[in-house]
């Protein structure tokens, strides 16, 4: 299919409708169609910005991840830094639950080089122990983000209803937590950073 001469509409326009369908109607139901009839254009228009889905999409999964409050700029320590900026992702995907598993599919990592720049550079001084501490940060993060993310695309509870008869000390242990899932997932990355400072400290020894 050719493209047209010239751009009926932007990329970053695209873009926004592209997630505003995935939204409304899930990513299993997305097409190029359905985002052309949101723009009131023909489906043609949109190859002037993008080859084909997976490039609109790839694209989708960029704006939903540079989308946070997250300010550089912030006081703190290295740890309470990066907790912010973890939540603030968080709470970037979690705006868009229907989309957010594009993550998995299109995750653009070199878009964040500066970012980890700037997070490395405040790092514990035990270099060899930057990329771990990068990895176990990004994986808490995103996998958090992307199981609440399923249970809300699906209208499940995170954590289904506990029987206590047949799993009694699971029942227990979710009684007992009085922390929401953002308090959870918090608590959980300063278990991390409190390994991380026991790690760092063995290693200097």
């Amino acid at each position: 299919m050719g493209r047209p001469r010239s751009p009926l509409i932007s990329r970053e326009a695209a873009t926004s409708a592209a997630l505003d369908v995935i939204d409304e109607t899930g990513l299993d139901n997305f097409s190029l169609g359905l985002v052309a009839k949101r723009m009131n254009v023909k489906a043609p228009s949109l190859y002037y910005h993008f080859t084909d889905k997976a490039e609109i999409l790839a694209e989708v999964a960029r704006f939903i991840l540079l989308d946070t409050g997250y300010d550089e700029s912030a006081e703190g320590t290295w740890e309470e830094r990066t907790i912010e900026l973890c939540v603030e992702t968080r709470r970037a995907l979690l705006k868009h639950p229907q989309a957010a598993a594009l993550i998995l599919q299109f995750f653009p990592r070199h878009l964040l080089l500066d970012s980890y720049e700037h997070a490395v550079a405040g790092y514990p001084q035990t270099r060899s122990l930057h990329m771990v501490i990068l990895e176990g940060i990004e994986k808490l993060t995103f996998g958090d983000a992307l199981f609440e993310a399923a249970a809300r695309a699906k209208g499940v509870p995170a954590m289904p209803a506990i029987d206590p008869e047949k799993y009694p000390n699971l029942a227990q242990s979710v009684a007992a937590n009085t922390m929401n899932d953002e308090q959870v997932f918090t608590e959980a990355l300063r278990m991390f950073f409190a390994g991380v400072r026991v790690r760092t400290a063995e290693l200097q020894d």
